[in-house]
């Protein structure tokens, strides 16, 4: 980001987007312990926690919350929605300012528990997005987020909108210097993903993805360890988790 704070001509209302689709897989043998996964995990992540960890984003980026909306859906699922506004502004200029940022300054999460009975395998994703207008940056948040969640695999997708003017009138299309979602991203977090950048720099359009480097066999198992199982079916089940990581990862079925 660029120290020198920018002489703009009015408010500052650049659009950054940051969206994360962050996912955790599990697998369950029998039916039963699939349906006790899917319960404990929603339970995990239910609305109350997502409220908590998205109070902790607008605490980092520095936004002041204006509405909260909150649900549980069943037979499971959350979703948070929070309005924000930037909160450099003074008293006066807050009261106007709100309601420009009704639909424009927002963070949500969602939650999506699923599971394939035949494979055995449970997955879990969290959709998030983070939203800003002015000078409030969603890209504070994403060690926070990244942390949050158990992530086998994160999806980022970065994108400022719009333009905003300068004293002298020059259009400005961003305010800081990027060239990667990966500059935000802390050292440790990097060390332990394998990742890939597809950046379009001039359409200020940035993604970034990346999977867990290990694998040991006992993180993924719910109901059972990796001692109950023989070596035929560990080496399946280590084929099956593999395979659904690295579709997520791709967004292809790689594998008839």
């Amino acid at each position: 980001m660029r120290r020198n704070k920018l002489k703009l001509r009015g408010f500052n209302n650049l659009t950054k987007s940051l969206s994360f689709n962050i996912y955790d897989l599990c697998y369950a043998k029998g039916q039963e312990d699939r349906k006790e996964y899917l319960g404990y995990i929603d339970e995990a992540y239910n609305s109350a926690r997502l409220e908590r960890i998205l109070n902790g984003v607008a605490d980092i980026i520095g936004a002041r919350i204006i509405n909260l909306s909150t649900q549980d859906y069943d037979p499971m699922g959350a979703s948070v929605v929070i309005l924000i506004a930037e909160d450099s502004t003074s008293d006066e200029v807050r009261s106007s300012t709100c309601l420009a940022h009704l639909d424009k300054s927002h963070i949500c999460a969602h939650t999506y528990p699923e599971t394939d009975q035949r494979s055995g395998i449970s997955t879990f994703r969290v959709d998030i997005d983070v939203s800003t207008c002015g000078e409030i940056s969603p890209l504070r948040s994403l060690n926070y987020l990244i942390n949050s969640f158990d992530s086998e695999v994160v999806l980022l997708d970065y994108r400022v909108r719009g333009f905003t003017r300068d004293v002298r009138g020059k259009k400005l299309f961003i305010d800081h210097d990027m060239h990667s979602i990966q500059q935000f991203i802390a050292e440790d977090i990097k060390k332990r993903y394998d990742k890939v950048d597809i950046n379009i720099s001039q359409e200020n359009l940035f993604h970034t993805k990346m999977i867990l480097k290990t694998f040991r066999l006992d993180n993924y198992l719910f109901g059972t360890t990796s001692e109950k199982l023989n070596r035929q079916e560990r080496q399946k089940v280590k084929d099956s988790l593999r395979r659904e990581m690295t579709e997520i990862y791709y967004a292809k079925n790689l594998f008839r």
